[in-house]
């Protein structure tokens, strides 16, 4: 297992690593696993990468994203500019059933509300409007629809863990429940957690991942 110090200078490389991330106004703290980010970016899509780039790194458990937008004089906009580019990318998108979706801007934060059908479309959703220029922060409340048997779940998640070169299947329990679906057990790395939660999304019919699963490097 890694130190705190071992952890904090690799997560340090892999924000200098990740092209899309300005580490230079970027703190970064670890302790017993955990990955404190704090300072300031100029934009939401910056924030996110940098979150994104921190969780990559082996050994990390979990990460607290403290980390301040603070938008450049440029790219300051109306809470009403930002819902029109919001609703063009929405539209501009081809997997977005962008009629079932409706958007709520206050101060720079977007709302996105409404039901879809998958969750890639709620993905693509927020991924769509999270780099528009004058968003601080994306609130993804969109609902999936319910539409697969338990059992039929189940196996079908279970399968895609046994084909998955990244997930050892053999540590995590599968539950489901009306759509909603529980995993537990251990994986190895922050990756492996993803991936498996990856592919519990992707089964038809699942409108909901707790995901329990413990990192044990």
């Amino acid at each position: 297992m890694k130190s705190d110090s071992e952890l904090k200078r690799d997560v340090e490389s892999e924000l200098q690593w990740e092209p899309s991330v300005d580490e230079a106004h970027i703190g970064i703290s670890a302790k017993d696993g955990i990955v404190t980010l704090t300072g300031h970016v100029p934009s939401f899509g910056e924030k996110f990468a940098a979150e994104r780039a921190a969780k990559r790194v082996f050994g990390v458990k979990a990460v607290a994203d403290e980390l301040d937008v603070r938008l450049p004089g440029s790219a300051m906009r109306t809470d009403e500019d930002i819902a029109r580019a919001c609703v063009s990318a929405l539209k501009n998108s081809y997997s977005i059933p962008d009629d079932h979706i409706k958007i709520v801007v206050n101060n720079g934060r977007v709302t996105l509300d409404g039901e879809v059908e998958w969750k890639y479309q709620r993905d693509a959703a927020y991924d769509a409007v999270r780099y528009i220029s004058g968003v601080i922060a994306v609130i993804n409340k969109l609902t999936i629809k319910a539409h697969a048997s338990p059992k039929d779940v189940k196996n079908k998640i279970v399968a895609a863990f046994h084909r998955s070169a990244d997930v050892d299947a053999r540590r995590i329990d599968v539950e489901t429940h009306d759509g909603k679906v529980t995993l537990r057990g251990d994986v190895r790395s922050w990756a492996e957690f993803e991936v498996a939660q990856h592919a519990a999304w992707a089964a038809p019919g699942v409108t909901a991942v707790d995901n329990k699963m413990k990192i044990n490097p």
